[in-house]
């Protein structure tokens, strides 16, 4: 069958192993110095371990390859002393419910995309009462987020820095609905792998927009030059704004 997985390229692999740990399903080791796929059917082809590599040495590509196998999975894992019971587990929420991939907007879809459902977001209700989350998925942080993940397909992309939705009162309401949210640090976050990752989003995602938001602090206009060199490496017609949010919650 033809479908989207997992290619190391071995001439840029140093062999740092930061890649492993972040396979849920083990599919990675390190074997004479090189990360290598042991196996087709051991990869999701999500690309979890996408970010964490420091030498864009891995990537996703379509080709022919075995169907991804989660009992062979879950076969491995044990071999490895990871018991059988975790083994789906691990699979579906990347190791760690941090990272398990939730699209909380989508009515169900094909079983084959690993996605959790839940029911759509509620409209926001009136300023007097509550209001109900506008996010629309999960995991947020762009370390965790896989190039491939459903929510990204075709869609309006948000970034937002850390600090943004505690300084803006309204970033729900004003921003956020029918958005894809990503959020980084530019000072605080190792953003080596940022660069790579956010091009491979909106190449194989097909990203309509990105619109970046910001503090009005120098070092959070990182997030900004990081985004746009990313729709320059990119080659694609992306819409693409900055909006700048002030310490006291004001925009600038």
């Amino acid at each position: 069958m033809i479908r989207e997985i997992v290619k190391i390229d071995e001439d840029k692999c140093n062999g740092c192993g930061l890649c492993v740990p972040a396979c849920a399903e083990g599919a990675i080791q390190i074997i004479d110095g090189k990360a290598k796929l042991l196996a087709d059917n051991l990869c999701d082809g999500l690309g979890a371990c996408l970010g964490h590599c420091p030498e864009d040495a891995i990537i996703i590509e379509k080709r022919a390859a075995d169907e991804f196998d989660e009992v062979a999975v879950g076969q491995h894992l044990e071999k490895q002393g990871v018991s059988a019971q975790h083994a789906p587990a691990a699979h579906a929420g990347g190791g760690c419910p941090s990272a398990k991939v939730m699209d909380f907007a989508s009515s169900g879809g094909c079983p084959s995309s690993r996605v959790m459902s839940v029911a759509p977001v509620a409209a926001v209700q009136d300023e007097t009462g509550s209001r109900q989350s506008q996010l629309k998925q999960w995991p947020v942080q762009l370390h965790l987020v896989p190039p491939t993940a459903p929510f990204l397909q075709n869609a309006d992309v948000l970034l937002a820095a850390d600090c943004v939705p505690f300084a803006y009162a309204d970033f729900h309401k004003d921003f956020l609905k029918d958005k894809a949210l990503l959020i980084a640090c530019p000072k605080l976050d190792n953003t080596e792998p940022y660069l790579a990752k956010l091009t491979a989003m909106i190449q194989q995602s097909q990203v309509r927009s990105i619109t970046v938001m910001h503090m009005e602090v120098p070092c959070c206009t990182a997030l900004v030059h990081l985004a746009r060199q990313a729709v320059e490496a990119s080659g694609c017609d992306v819409r693409f704004e900055s909006i700048r949010i002030g310490i006291q919650g004001d925009l600038k």
